[in-house]
């Protein structure tokens, strides 16, 4: 995860030219850069980039995945891993998160506004990914709806991707006021500051990406229980749209299965996870 950090960055001092050659080594081995072997003995060898670097230097808003990276390989989030074993021996529900930093992920968006920035930046390109894919792919499940609330949708990636697509749709994102406070403003899209615990504001449908598995089935089941009373009956065509990993489905491929639980190990820095389909 280093070499991957060390990727993203730019600036390289001249001492420690002699030693890029064994980070890209690395780089190299696990896919992030191709390597052009030289043509002569007396020729540099080249790297270039690979479908996954790509993703990462794109120009195009839709494919851009730096973001979301950068979020992941933040260094709050590496080192609440490295008390992952006395945090196994704990008798306590604190967050790998809270026992290095004592605070809680949410605490600390709320307490440092460069922070919040970090999250919410990279949730936006998140969505700005994922919702091309889904509205190419399902978008069908949007055929009908007249009003939206996309709860704890951030500064409204996935909510201004929908009005894209389906401009006579009323499109709203319910958040944090922490969070709706630095929204940027839009003609499409409005922004309500709330809490989804306590309520979500009546509607045709409610949209929840990456929520779930944030959080632990007790809490789960308190925002369904909001869901339900904020939705319409289901004759009158309430909806409730729910995006999250189902790990073990899918392709049997090791793509797939290593994505999946190192996804669900990941959001265990925050008490989360990825859940089966039987969860």
């Amino acid at each position: 995860m280093t070499s991957l950090e060390l990727a993203t960055k730019i600036g390289l001092h001249p001492s420690k030219l002699p030693r890029l050659r064994r980070l890209m080594c690395v780089l190299t081995i696990s896919g992030i850069f191709v390597i052009h072997e030289a043509a002569s003995a007396d020729k540099e060898a080249v790297y270039g980039l690979t479908p996954t670097t790509c993703l990462l230097v794109s120009d195009e808003v839709k494919s851009n995945l730096f973001p979301i990276v950068n979020l992941m390989l933040d260094s709050t989030i590496i080192t609440s891993f490295f008390g992952m074993h006395s945090w196994f021996l704990d008798d306590n529900s604190v967050s790998m998160f809270k026992k290095a930093h004592g605070v809680t992920f949410w605490e600390m968006a709320d307490q440092d506004d460069t922070y919040n920035q970090l999250i919410n930046n990279a949730m936006v390109y998140d969505s700005n990914f994922l919702m091309d894919i889904i509205l190419r792919e399902c978008g069908d499940v949007f055929l009908g709806i007249n009003s939206l609330i996309d709860v704890a949708g951030g500064h409204g990636g996935a909510a201004r991707a929908i009005t894209e697509a389906f401009p006579q749709m009323k499109c709203t994102v319910l958040d944090l006021p922490h969070v709706v406070a630095n929204a940027p403003s839009d003609d499409h899209v409005s922004f309500i500051s709330g809490d989804m615990f306590e309520y979500i504001p009546p509607t045709n449908a409610l949209f929840l990406k990456w929520v779930f598995h944030d959080w632990g089935d007790e809490d789960c089941v308190k925002i369904l229980k909001k869901c339900k009373e904020a939705i319409s009956p289901r004759d009158a065509g309430g909806k409730v749209i729910i995006i999250d990993m189902v790990v073990w489905s899918g392709p049997n491929d090791i793509v797939t299965r290593e994505t999946q639980v190192f996804f669900d190990l990941l959001i265990m820095f925050a008490e989360g996870i990825e859940r089966e389909e039987f969860e």
